[in-house]
């Protein structure tokens, strides 16, 4: 939401039979991200679980007034979206030993990414509404904003970038569990175009980790947010959409080749 991290506690689940040197590393990492982002942790909590959980609860700043919120997109609005979708259906894979190495060592670039860079880029020139794209997959996340914001949102499969080996896993069906539920949150509320295939379907409900941002920014301002998208090192500013006034009683988001 345009916000900057400050301070940060570590929340950790963590089975007590697996070594502990495996925490050590998952602590390190988050450590490393946290500097990266310019926050500080400052303590936190650990528990014995069952199976590893790890995240962190984060205090920050943001100026009253200035922050994004998901509802305040605009007819007209183009849809930008700063990392590749497919994370989800490569470390489902990776579970089953059936990723292709390139395509894992993609997926984790990708996860490990921080999204300062495009959120100061989104500040700066001002969007009118922002989501990050996580669990719910990209058209689960689109769908608050256009709900929200009372648009209505044409997204273009073309156009939505794909990590390598994405659709190949999508087309076998290697998909999470979560993939099937976020599609049926989905009915109802998108329109798939007849040429959109059941795999094509699993990429945009796929479940991502660390996923990028979906903007939604005045078309006079688009040219400007891709420079300065592209200036700090932000490698992916698609444009995989536009929004515009809702027909009554039509679907809040149509999929189009």
């Amino acid at each position: 939401m345009g916000a900057r991290p400050l301070l940060a506690l570590n929340i950790v689940g963590f089975p007590v039979g697996l070594p502990r040197h495996v925490l050590g590393s998952i602590l390190e990492g988050g450590a490393s991200k946290a500097r990266e982002a310019g926050a500080l942790i400052v303590g936190g909590h650990t528990v014995d679980d069952k199976e590893p959980k790890y995240g962190m609860a984060v205090t920050g700043l943001v100026s009253p007034g200035r922050q994004v919120s998901n509802d305040g997109a605009q007819p007209g609005d183009a849809l930008v979206l700063t990392k590749p979708i497919g994370a989800g259906l490569i470390t489902t894979a990776a579970k089953q030993g059936v990723a292709p190495p390139h395509a894992l060592d993609a997926a984790i670039d990708t996860m490990a990414r921080l999204n300062d860079a495009a959120s100061l880029a989104m500040t700066a020139v001002g969007v009118n509404a922002c989501v990050d794209v996580t669990g719910f997959g990209l058209l689960g996340h689109l769908r608050p904003m256009a709900i929200e914001s009372g648009v209505s949102a044409q997204v273009r499969l073309s156009a939505v970038p794909l990590l390598d080996g994405a659709r190949d896993l999508a087309e076998q069906g290697v998909a999470p569990g979560g993939t099937g539920r976020n599609l049926d949150s989905l009915d109802g509320v998108v329109e798939w175009d007849a040429a959109i295939t059941p795999a094509d379907r699993l990429m945009l409900a796929d479940p991502q980790t660390s996923g990028g941002l979906l903007m939604a920014v005045p078309p006079e301002r688009l040219d400007e947010l891709q420079a300065r998208l592209g200036g700090s090192g932000v490698e992916t500013a698609a444009v995989v959409g536009e929004l515009s006034k809702p027909a009554p009683g039509g679907p809040a988001i149509h999929v189009v080749p």
